[in-house]
């Protein structure tokens, strides 16, 4: 299987298409030592994400190991998730802050 998805970290419950990939093809990822797959159930734009995982309305979206926001609408695994069907969802910072040595 050639790999044309990136999973950015091991808590993602999205994959990125590192290529367009049409309905029904394959889309092939790597967790830790492992390849992974699932089935595009609709065309996946590059650089676009796909559900690993079904997902309710307002169901957190993480990638990268933080959150994108949630979603706007409930989205089967294997779908497109982009602005269509989930929103940003303001952080507070400075809550987040970690003062680290006293620079803060």
């Amino acid at each position: 299987m050639k790999i044309n998805a990136l999973l950015i970290d091991d808590i993602d419950n999205v994959v990125t298409c590192v290529a367009d990939v049409p309905a029904g093809a394959d889309v092939c990822y790597r967790k830790v030592d492992e390849i992974l797959s699932l089935k595009a159930e609709e065309n996946i734009p590059y650089c676009h994400k796909i559900a690993l995982k079904d997902f309710a309305q307002d169901d957190e979206v993480i990638k990268y190991g933080e959150s994108l926001g949630r979603t706007t609408e409930a989205v089967k695994k294997g779908h497109w998730l982009w602005d269509k069907n989930m929103r940003s969802v303001p952080r507070d910072y400075d809550s987040e802050f970690v003062d680290v040595g006293g620079r803060g």
